[in-house]
């Protein structure tokens, strides 16, 4: 009885060795995998954890990446660890087949969690498409072009499966050219349908004499003044980026308030300023500047604003310690001009310089800044143009 009671002493203890083992060794592959897929999770998902179940580890969670979950399983079962797979792979089963949704709004808000009162984390304007990656009541969690995720009220967008979506994409469509203004449920312009925002798009249903007749993603039918807005392909035909467009419509949103999370004509944060620029100019870039810092070719290296040219992206934040990684917090445009001055969304769309002599100079971008992008004429996979 003795001897029996030391073997099952000894079984236990090995059996205990070699589940932490297992789940050590899921740790570090987990890890691994996620590092790879999704470093980012603004623009990725890898939530995956595990539970005990007798020997066999259970896989829970949720990815929007099917290579990440096999990555991690062709891992495990190289390591001869056994598992029972129930990861959700993103979008949901329940989504069904709208997985698509247009904005329905002059500016939809996107938000960190599925709820009104979380924090607004950026919005997308009327006909911007997403990608839609789970519904939970009133919100559904979707993804940007830039692949930003965020929830939406499902009340800011209109759903349409892939087939609906096309359709869409091929009619005539037409964008929205004027800063801010409205559509219309009359042609004669007496009452107002909605708002609309600059860079919104809608599908063309009828041109008349004064007015472009319209129809909304949701079905609703309006009229838009026609010195507002143009055909959208035509827009994109006779589009020319360039460092004058970029300052044009800059300066067209001075003195616009700030807003966390905007990134609409109404309203805006400083990335968000940027992207509504660069939108008109063709590009759809990254949300955040943290994000937008990477895109681009990197100039003046030396941060002695030498080599800059109009539109260029400058950033700011706290540079690098022996502890800590950079942190990139803001972004401006370059104007230059010979006052080295730049435009940037910071408790409003306002000009500053860079220059310590003028008056026009921001001490705290002056003491931050962590170096400049351009995105104009650049040749890059990693920007996405209209």
């Amino acid at each position: 009885m003795k001897y029996l009671k030391y073997i099952l002493v000894l079984v236990l203890f090995y059996s205990c060795q070699s589940n932490q083992s297992s789940i050590t060794t899921f740790q570090n592959l987990n890890d691994s995998i996620k590092n790879k897929y999704a470093p980012d999770k603004r623009v990725a998902i890898y939530d995956v954890s595990y539970k005990k179940a007798g020997t066999n580890l259970i896989l829970e969670g949720e990815t929007d990446n099917p290579l990440a979950i096999e990555g991690l399983k062709s891992s495990l079962t190289a390591k001869g660890i056994t598992f029972i797979d129930s990861v959700s792979i993103l979008p949901e089963s329940t989504v069904g087949e709208y997985t698509y949704a247009l904005a329905n709004n002059s500016a939809a808000n996107l938000r960190g969690k599925g709820k009104h009162s979380a924090e607004l984390v950026t919005q997308v304007i009327l006909g911007t498409e997403l990608k839609v990656l789970k519904n939970e009541g009133s919100f559904s969690l979707v993804q940007t072009p830039e692949k930003y995720i965020a929830w939406v009220d499902n009340g800011g967008i209109a759903f349409f499966t892939k087939d609906q979506l096309n359709k869409w994409n091929e009619s005539e469509l037409i964008i929205y050219t004027k800063t801010t203004g409205n559509s219309y449920q009359d042609s004669d312009f007496k009452i107002i349908l909605t708002d609309m925002v600059l860079g919104g798009k809608v599908k063309l249903i009828e041109e008349l004499t004064t007015s472009f007749k319209v129809e909304f993603p949701d079905g609703r039918i309006g009229f838009i003044k026609k010195d507002e807005a143009e055909k959208y392909k035509q827009w994109l035909i006779h589009l020319k980026p360039s460092k004058e467009l970029v300052e044009r419509y800059a300066k067209s949103l001075l003195g616009s308030p700030y807003l966390w999370g905007g990134t609409s004509t109404k309203a805006m944060d400083c990335s968000g300023f940027v992207k509504t620029v660069y939108l008109m100019n063709g590009f759809v870039t990254p949300r955040d500047a943290s994000q937008q810092i990477l895109k681009g070719e990197i100039v003046d290296k030396n941060l002695e604003l030498e080599g800059l040219e109009k539109g260029d992206l400058m950033f700011f934040g706290t540079k690098a310690t022996a502890d800590k990684k950079q942190r990139v917090t803001h972004v401006g445009i370059w104007l230059g001009n010979g006052k080295q001055e730049f435009i940037h969304s910071s408790r409003r769309v306002r000009l500053n310089s860079m220059n310590p002599e003028s008056e026009a100079y921001d001490t705290w971008c002056g003491e931050h800044y962590l170096g400049s992008r351009r995105y104009l004429d650049v040749e890059s996979k990693e920007l996405i143009k209209l």
